[in-house]
C-alpha cells in the first residue's frame, strides 16, 4: 500500500516539474493557458473544461474545450471583482456547461482569473486530494501566466514608446527649425511639410486668428467655400480636436470638403487658430496618437507666429516697469524721508502702496521751531492717475504751508485748486493739523477723511470737524477747524481707509472696531510700538488675500 502512494507521490511529482518546464519555457499567454487547461483535463479525465482572465473587471473566456457555443457567446458580459468571487450568472453559465469545479488562479498581484473543469469520464467525484493537486498545477500556473501578461504589456508600451520617442524627436527638430523662422510663410510651409510627410493628406488649410479677422495662411480646399463655411461656426471656440464623426454630425457643410480632422492651434489656453486635414491616402482614420502629433506641431507653429508681437508686447511692458520704478522712487522722495524729534511729541508714519505707486499720501512739515504740520491724505482710485494727483496734493500743500494762513482758509484754498486741477470725478479726502510744542495742542481741519483717534484714558474721540471732501465741487461752505488742548501720554491715530478696510482671504473687512480696540491696548507704548501693532494685525489679518488699497498711517504719543 505505501509503495503504491509512493509511485502515485513521484509520479505527481515528475508530472509537475514537466509542467512547470513546458509553461515557464515560453511567455506566449495562449500557449500557457492551453496547457494549463489541456494538463487540467488529461490528469483529471475530463472532456470539459475552461480558462477565464479577470481583465479590468471583465472575465475574458481565454481558452476552453467541449464547452457549448451559447456559453462561449454568453462570457463577454460577465464582470467580476479583484478577489474574482463567482457571481450569481457565473454560476449559473457554469452550470448550463455541466461544469463541476471552479478554482481561482491567484499571483503575488492577487487573483488573475479561474479555471472550470467538468465531470469525470469515470463518474467519480472530484477528491480532496484531486483539489489539492488541482491547485498546485495552479500556483505553478499562476506565476507563468503573470510573467506572460506583463511581457506582453511591456511589448505593447515599448512599441508605443518607441513612436512616441520617433515623435518627440520629430518635434524637437521642428522647434529648432520654427524657432529660426520670424516669417509667417517660412512657418507655415515648415508646417505643411511636417503635416504631409507624417500623414500623407493631400488636402489641408491651416487658418489664423488674428483680432476680429481670420486669415487663411495656406489650402489646398477650395479658399472661398472654405472660409464662407468657417465663419458659420464658432470657430474661436473650438478647444479640442474634432474628428470625422463629429464633423459629419455637427458641421456636416465642413463634412462635404472632406474635412476629416480639425486640431485648435492654441496659446496661453486660447485657440489662435486651426489645422484642418482631409483624408490620408492611405485612408487610415487619425488616430489618438496622430491628433496628439498635429496638436503639438501646431502649438509650435502659432508660438513662432505669434512670436514677435509677444516680443513686442513684452518689450512694451518692460519699458512701463521701468517708468514705473522711476515714478515710484519720485513717490517715495515726496513723503518725508526722516520723521523729525520733538521735545512734547513721539511721532511714527508708514506708508504701503497697494501697486508700485499709489494714491495715499502724508507729511510732517515744520513751521517754526514751535509748530509742527501733520497731514495725511488718500486720493480717488489707484496707480498712476492717483499718484500724479497726490504729487499735486503734495505740491500745493507744501507751498501753502508757507504763507502763514488760518487752517481753514488754506484748506478752502487747497479744495479749489484741486478742484480746478481734476477733470475726471477724482476726489482727495485730507486731514490735517497743526501741533504746537509749546502749548501742547492740536488745531485740525477734516475735509471727509476717516475721523483720527485720539485716545486718552482708555477712551477715544474721533475728530470730525471739518468740512467736504476736496476736489468735488468749489467750495461755498467755510471749512471749520478745531483746537485740542493734549495732555501727557495721549495718543492721535491718522490712517487711511485702506488699515481700516483690509480684507482677508473670506472678504471680511479689519474694521474700525479692531483699529480701535488694539489702539486703546496698545496706548501705553511709544509711538512707533503702536503703530508696529497695528500694522502686524492688519497685516496677519489679510495674510494670504491680495493687497486692495494703499496702507497709510501716523501715530503721535504725547510726552
Amino acid at each position: 500500500m505505501l509503495d503504491n502512494e509512493y509511485i502515485k507521490f513521484k509520479r505527481n511529482l515528475n508530472a509537475l516539474v514537466e509542467f512547470s518546464r513546458v509553461i515557464n519555457s515560453s511567455f506566449d499567454l495562449n500557449f500557457i493557458l492551453n496547457n494549463v487547461l489541456l494538463t487540467c483535463l488529461g490528469k483529471f479525465l475530463t472532456t470539459k473544461g475552461l480558462v477565464a482572465l479577470n481583465e479590468n473587471g471583465k472575465l475574458i473566456l481565454k481558452s476552453s474545450k467541449g464547452i457549448p457555443d451559447d456559453v462561449v457567446f454568453d462570457f463577454p458580459e460577465l464582470t467580476i471583482d479583484e478577489e474574482c468571487n463567482l457571481s450569481d450568472s457565473l454560476n449559473d453559465i457554469l452550470a448550463r456547461a455541466n461544469l463541476k469545479v471552479v478554482e481561482k488562479i491567484s499571483s503575488s498581484n492577487g487573483c488573475v482569473g479561474i479555471i472550470s473543469l467538468g465531470e469525470k469520464l469515470n463518474g467519480t467525484e472530484y477528491s480532496e486530494d484531486d483539489i489539492e493537486f488541482l491547485r498546485t498545477i495552479l500556483n505553478i500556473s499562476a506565476t507563468a501566466i503573470q510573467n506572460s501578461i506583463m511581457i506582453n504589456e511591456l511589448k505593447v508600451v515599448n512599441r508605443i514608446l518607441d513612436s512616441r520617442v520617433q515623435r518627440l524627436n520629430s518635434l524637437f527638430e521642428l522647434s529648432k527649425e520654427f524657432g529660426l523662422f520670424d516669417e509667417s510663410s517660412k512657418v507655415t510651409r515648415l508646417l505643411v511639410f511636417s503635416l504631409i510627410g507624417q500623414f500623407l493628406v493631400s488636402k489641408f488649410a491651416l487658418v489664423k486668428f488674428d483680432d476680429e479677422n481670420i486669415q487663411l495662411l495656406e489650402s489646398k480646399f477650395q479658399a472661398d467655400d472654405l472660409l464662407e463655411k468657417i465663419r458659420t461656426i464658432d470657430y474661436r471656440n473650438i478647444e479640442s480636436s474634432i474628428k470625422i464623426d463629429q464633423i459629419q454630425k455637427n458641421y456636416p457643410a465642413l463634412f462635404d470638403l472632406d474635412v476629416n480632422l480639425i486640431v485648435p492651434m492654441q496659446l496661453q489656453g486660447k485657440t489662435k487658430g486651426l489645422i484642418i486635414l482631409g483624408r490620408r491616402m492611405s485612408q487610415q482614420d487619425y488616430t489618438d496618437a496622430d491628433i496628439e502629433f498635429v496638436y503639438s506641431v501646431g502649438s509650435l507653429a502659432i508660438i513662432s507666429l505669434e512670436n514677435k508681437r509677444l516680443f513686442l508686447e513684452a518689450l512694451e511692458k518692460y519699458k512701463l516697469e521701468e517708468e514705473l520704478d522711476f515714478a515710484r522712487d519720485i513717490q517715495k522722495n515726496l513723503l518725508p524721508q526722516s520723521i523729525p524729534e520733538l521735545k512734547s511729541f513721539d511721532i511714527a508714519a508708514i506708508n504701503v502702496s497697494s501697486r508700485q505707486v499709489g494714491g495715499d499720501y502724508y507729511d510732517i512739515i515744520k513751521l517754526d521751531e514751535d509748530n509742527y504740520s501733520i497731514a495725511i491724505a488718500d486720493v480717488s482710485g489707484k496707480g498712476i492717475p492717483a499718484s500724479l494727483l497726490m504729487a499735486n496734493m503734495q505740491a500745493f500743500l507744501r507751498v501753502i504751508c508757507r504763507l502763514e494762513m488760518k487752517l481753514e482758509d488754506a484748506t478752502e484754498l487747497i479744495n479749489d485748486l484741486i478742484y480746478e486741477n481734476t477733470s475726471d470725478g477724482r476726489f482727495i479726502t485730507f486731514c490735517w493739523g497743526i501741533l504746537n510744542q509749546e502749548n501742547k495742542t492740536l488745531n485740525y481741519v477734516n475735509a471727509g477723511h476717516n475721523p483720527p483717534l485720539l485716545i486718552r484714558e482708555g477712551k477715544i474721540k474721533k475728530l470730525h470737524k471739518g468740512g467736504i471732501i476736496l476736489g468735488v465741487v468749489k467750495t461755498t461752505i467755510p471749512y471749520e477747524s478745531e483746537t485740542i488742548e493734549l495732555q501727557q501720554n495721549d495718543v492721535l491715530i491718522l490712517f487711511t481707509d485702506g488699515i481700516s478696510e483690509a480684507m482677508n482671504t473670506k472678504s471680511e473687512e479689519f474694521s474700525d472696531a479692531n483699529l480701535e480696540e488694539i489702539a486703546i491696548r496698545s496706548a501705553s507704548l511709544s509711538a512707533k510700538e503702536i503703530l508696529n501693532n497695528i500694522r502686524n494685525e492688519v497685516m496677519d489679518f489679510s495674510s494670504g488675500a491680495v493687497q486692495s488699497d494703499d496702507l497709510t498711517m501716523i501715530v503721535v504719543k504725547v510726552k
